[in-house]
Parts: C-alpha cells; structure tokens; sequence
C-alpha cells in the first residue's frame, strides 16, 4: 500500500521533493483518486485505469460509464478523473494569440484539442495578421458542411471585425473519415471564389480526425 512506500517514493512526497513532472502517469492518477481500495493501492488502481483507457483511440470515449465500470472507480471517482480531464482539454482549446503558424501541421498541432470527444462537425475560422500569426479564433456552427455556403457572408463579417484578411478554414470529422466529402470540396470552392471578390486569402482548409488532418493546401485542392 502506499503508506507502506518509503517517503520519496509516496505520489505526494515525491511531487512536493521533485516536481509534479516527475511522476508517472499511474502516479498522477493515484493522487487524484486519493485512496485505493481493498488490497489494491490508489497506485494499483491507477494502473487499472491506465490499462483499461489506453486500447481507446479517442480520449472522448472516456465516459462516466466506462470508468465506473472499472472494479475499484465509484461514481465519485470517476467524476474526480473526468473533471481532471476537462481541465486538461479546456486548457488546450485555447491556442496562444499571435502564435505564427507555418504549415498546416502547426495548425494541426495546436488546434486537435478543440475537436476532441466532439461528436458533431464543428466548423471554426482561424483568423490570421498580415504575418500569418494568430489573431483569433471562432467556432461558427455546428452541424455538416451541407450549409456552410449560407455561412458565406457570416465568415466574410468575422473577418472584417477582426481586421482579418488571411484566414484558416477548420472543421473535423467526427466519424474518423480523413478525406473531404463532395460536399467539403464543393463547400470550400465556393467560400474561396467568394473570398477573392473581397480580397480575403484563404490559406488552407483543414480536416481533423482524432489522430491525423487532411489539409486541402497539401494535397493541392487549393
């Protein structure tokens, strides 16, 4: 049991002694769960938990549920996990202002975390200074691309009012399809031919799923 552990080697001690990034995944847990249960330490628990999460591919599968399932996480455990969680992914939505972004991977990199556990399409505009770095953001509906083109004018106001004249077209696919639709293709010719009317770059239109991107600008559709 964990109160059985030398001093350095207890998950609160050994933060306080060394630093929070010192610990081990299972470590982390174990502090957030508290206490195990009988015969299994918080450790051993976390251990479980570790096992029973890695085989999904999607962190957004880690339900309630799913964790309560698991021998040993009661319903108050699993919130406690779930909010950790949250906590994790809130603080990830929220890529740093006036960060450039270079290649469609950058973009990728720092936005995937908006995307996860969604289970519609969400459709974002990223909006970008003359240097290509990051002005701001927004989420403009949720949905599929079949409306997008009454958007056209929505996203051509945003950009206006954000002084915005390069702007980076987002949106994922839920159902892990990485390759754009017809409609996405189409979707996204008409928003670029709008665009140019009014003297708005469309840089690159990004696709995400839950482990890769599709970007229209690498692939030549752009």
């Amino acid at each position: 049991m964990i109160k059985d552990l030398p001093l350095t080697d207890k998950p609160r001690e050994k933060a306080l002694l060394n630093g929070i990034e010192s610990l081990t995944d299972a470590e982390l847990i174990a502090i957030i769960l508290r206490t195990g249960i009988k015969d299994n330490s918080a450790i051993d628990l976390a251990n479980r938990i570790i096992k029973e999460i890695s085989s999904l591919n999607n962190p957004g599968l880690i339900s309630l549920e799913r964790l309560k399932n698991i021998k040993g996480v009661g319903s108050t455990k699993a919130v406690m996990l779930l909010a950790a969680i949250e906590i994790g992914k809130r603080s990830l939505k929220k890529p740093p202002l006036r960060l450039k972004l270079k290649t469609s991977k950058e973009v990728y990199e720092q936005f995937k975390y908006y995307f996860i556990s969604q289970k519609q399409e969400i459709f974002m505009i990223i909006f970008l200074d003359a240097n290509n770095k990051v002005i701001t953001f927004k989420e403009l509906y949720r949905g599929t691309m079949n409306n997008l083109s009454i958007n056209n004018s929505e996203i051509f106001k945003e950009c206006l009012l954000n002084s915005s004249n390069n702007i980076i077209l987002i949106h994922n696919h839920p159902s892990d399809s990485l390759f754009p639709s017809k409609q996405d293709v189409s979707s996204t010719k008409l928003i670029i031919n709008s665009a140019r009317i009014l003297n708005i770059n469309i840089i690159d239109h990004i696709i995400v799923t839950s482990n890769n991107y599709y970007s229209f600008r690498d692939n030549g559709d752009i």
